[in-house]
């Protein structure tokens, strides 16, 4: 049986290039004596290299997009952990960003504010750093005097100044809500009401997608909202978007409002309840995207 490589016509042409080609058959090597040389199209060559340093630059191109854009990094909230983030880290990492979903503990403020610092102090490049809700509070301390930090998004979120709890906070306006419905346990942390979950935390969410984060929720220290900021707040030096959820039940929207004006945010309001970075988690994801540019 012949087997052989790749032939190319014979004739010699100008521009050719030669190549050699061996042929074999069951009776052992066709034309030990001397070469057959068979000529390769020289344009088919230049082709093929042309080809192989498109894709290369392409290559390149891409990973020079990838290292231009900045990191995000997610912190959650009370009553949540970092799986909440879910869609809005798809709906980034489709734009081609890298995204580091923080895992906070919720055991105390200083311990949470440790751990996201961690978290920013490993990644390299710019960084956009993005809370929701009680992880705004850990973020307005976690970023502050780290020079990667781009901007801070705070998506219906606790944005203190120093010297204020978050206990503090929530007092400057009436309760709608979230205050009744907390429940401690003996070790001191906080829950919500499972049957008032879905109306005062999760409004605007499916009822059983509500009632699912009612059952999985995670709890707080009791202390952690009596904790005051202890430096100097991250949002009086860098630049800062806030998301203004209008139907929220658990900060009050002019809570919000207070808190984005005072800190000359560029302010998006979104009709959904406190969880909007999931029930609005396109429009959310496109604001972190302004405020990496």
């Amino acid at each position: 049986m012949l087997r052989s490589s790749v032939s190319w016509p014979a004739a010699k042409r100008k521009g050719w290039s030669c190549a050699t080609a061996r042929a074999t058959s069951g009776n052992g090597w066709a034309g030990s004596d001397r070469d057959r040389r068979e000529p390769i199209p020289g344009g088919f060559m230049m082709r093929y290299a042309l080809i192989a340093l498109t894709v290369l630059a392409s290559g390149v191109a891409t990973d020079l997009s990838a290292q231009s854009k900045p990191t995000i990094v997610l912190v959650h909230g009370a009553w949540a952990d970092a799986s909440g983030w879910y869609d809005v880290t798809r709906a980034l990492q489709a734009r081609g960003y890298k995204v580091v979903a923080v895992q906070n503990s919720l055991f105390s403020y200083a311990k949470d504010i440790e751990t996201t610092k961690r978290v920013l102090d490993a990644q390299q490049g710019p960084l956009v750093v993005v809370g929701h809700s009680y992880g705004g509070a850990v973020i307005t301390a976690a970023a502050a005097g780290n020079p990667n930090v781009k901007s801070l998004v705070y998506v219906a979120a606790f944005a203190p100044d120093s010297g204020e709890a978050l206990g503090a906070l929530l007092q400057r306006y009436p309760d709608l809500g979230l205050g009744k419905a907390l429940v401690p346990d003996a070790a001191g942390f906080l829950y919500i009401d499972v049957a008032k979950y879905p109306e005062v935390f999760a409004n605007g969410l499916p009822p059983t997608q509500a009632r699912a984060f009612a059952t999985a929720q995670k709890p707080i220290a009791g202390s952690a909202l009596g904790e005051p900021l202890a430096v100097a707040p991250a949002w009086k030096t860098v630049p800062t978007w806030y998301v203004v959820a209008t139907q929220d039940r658990a900060i009050n929207p002019e809570l919000a409002r207070f808190m984005a004006k005072r800190m000359n945010a560029h302010v998006t309001e979104l009709p959904a309840g406190h969880l909007v970075f999931i029930s609005r988690a396109q429009d959310v994801a496109r604001i972190i995207e302004s405020a990496s540019r």
